[in-house]
């Protein structure tokens, strides 16, 4: 029995009468009866009690009105389903993202997906960059926001915003009235990297910009994290290089200088993966660079 004979069977169950029934379902009459005969054949069970001016539908003919209607509507509502997350109006969006982004246009991106997609179910899940690129090789994320970008041929990267680089010192360290950092003061404070490992990572950026600035990083200690990293500066365990987007939001135990001259940069980007045909992505691409925008 298939979705067509279905509905001819419903047709005929509702207007109870072989003629209405043909005319709604703009066919001959013969046909339709052979069709209802056949599916009863089919099923080994009489759906009708015929009679010389009525017909009536049996025991069986009940049960398969019942359970036909509701199969029919579950097929609509599948076709629906099936244009809507086509459309990219509802399903599901997986985003890995570095900690570091929540402090910069990340919130905000969410914010603008979440508006013009309210019945997308949003994933968001915070990893470093190896992570990032394990689990989107993997296709356990669709979307990754890196810093500052995943090198692999199999990815494509769209780079959304730059940052310089600043310093996060314990508030106990007596500056003055200096908003600027100098670097050669600092030799004397232990500098916090994150992450430990796998390496290379943005601790390695930072050494290499302090390096190359003439400040060798005598004394490194290594977290996991960006949120540690954070919480070591806080109880005056050492300072830290950020994004300048991380000294934007007030912190207990901390306060940020402007690093001069300027030692480098750090950018971030928005990655998925080049055969991804999801136009949950490809909509969450277009939300993230209109944000970009808007912030530059």
């Amino acid at each position: 029995m298939n979705f067509k004979q279905m509905t001819y069977f419903i047709a005929v169950a509702e207007e109870l009468h072989f003629g209405r029934a043909a005319e709604r379902l703009d066919m001959a009459q013969p046909p339709l009866s052979r069709q209802i005969k056949q599916i009863e054949e089919e099923l080994e069970a009489v759906l009708f009690n015929r009679g010389r001016s009525a017909i009536s539908l049996t025991q069986a003919g009940e049960k398969l009105l019942e359970r036909s209607r509701a199969i029919l509507a579950l097929l609509d509502d599948t076709k629906l389903e099936m244009r809507r997350l086509g459309q990219g109006a509802e399903g599901r969006l997986r985003i890995g993202f570095v900690g570091s982004s929540t402090y910069g246009i990340l919130p905000n991106i969410v914010k603008a997906f979440r508006a013009a997609y309210p019945a997308i179910n949003l994933s968001l899940q915070p990893l470093n960059n190896a992570q990032l690129r394990q689990q989107l090789v993997a296709r356990m994320i669709d979307v990754a926001v890196a810093r500052p970008a995943l090198n692999d041929a199999e990815f494509a990267v769209k780079h959304l915003v730059k940052e310089d680089l600043i310093l996060a010192l314990p508030d106990t360290l007596d500056t003055g009235t200096r908003e600027i950092a100098d670097l050669r003061r600092l030799e004397t404070h232990n500098l916090i990297l994150y992450p430990e490992y796998p390496r290379p990572s943005y601790a390695d950026t930072v050494i290499n910009a302090c390096t190359d600035a003439g400040f060798p990083v005598p004394k490194r200690v290594f977290t996991m994290d960006l949120q540690t990293a954070l919480s070591l500066v806080a109880i005056g365990e050492g300072v830290c290089v950020v994004p300048s987007s991380v000294g934007s939001a007030p912190r207990n135990g901390i306060k940020f200088l402007r690093i001069e001259p300027e030692i480098a940069r750090t950018s971030l980007s928005v990655n998925y993966r080049i055969d991804e045909q999801g136009v949950h992505v490809q909509n969450f691409i277009k939300v993230a660079q209109n944000v970009a925008r808007e912030a530059r």
